[in-house]
């Protein structure tokens, strides 16, 4: 599945040999599918119609990033005490033990990047379809930010 026609010299070479050897004009995303039911031929067109008005979908799309966060925000821990003179408010607190092993172990859940990763959101039911504008309204989350991609499956 492709869309957004785009100019041959914005694209790579390999994606160029992808897209050729399948007959296809040069495109800006490239998607595959696998085990999806119907077979589409090169240049036909997928719609909402595919799809049924009840039916429950799973959305997949890349989240909002959020930046560097701390553990708090990131991984839910507590907060410390925030009164009596408590210097340990949004720090994580103790992540290590003593003289053994004298040191944090690896995978420790700690601040950093968070969001900007790929997400699924399953059990989402479809409200309502709208053919002559090829939009589909869904009842829940979907992740990425307005105007972000999403892929849109059958649930099951």
């Amino acid at each position: 599945l492709a869309f957004g026609s785009v100019k041959e010299k914005h694209l790579t070479k390999p994606e160029l040999g992808h897209l050729k050897k399948s007959g296809a004009p040069p495109m800006r995303l490239v998607k595959e599918f696998r085990d999806e039911a119907g077979e589409l031929t090169v240049g036909e067109t997928v719609t909402v119609e595919a799809f049924e008005v009840g039916q429950t979908v799973k959305v997949s799309g890349v989240s909002k990033g959020k930046g560097f966060q701390g553990t708090i925000k990131r991984h839910n821990f507590s907060a410390g005490p925030k009164s009596h003179g408590s210097h340990n408010v949004r720090a994580p607190g103790s992540i290590g033990a003593s003289a053994t092993p004298s040191r944090v172990f690896k995978g420790i859940r700690g601040p950093g990047r968070m969001g900007g990763k790929r997400v699924t959101q399953k059990g989402l039911t479809i409200v309502e379809l709208i053919p002559d504008q090829n939009l589909m309204l869904v009842r829940g989350p979907v992740p990425g930010p307005k105007g972000g991609t999403v892929e849109v499956r059958t649930d099951g």
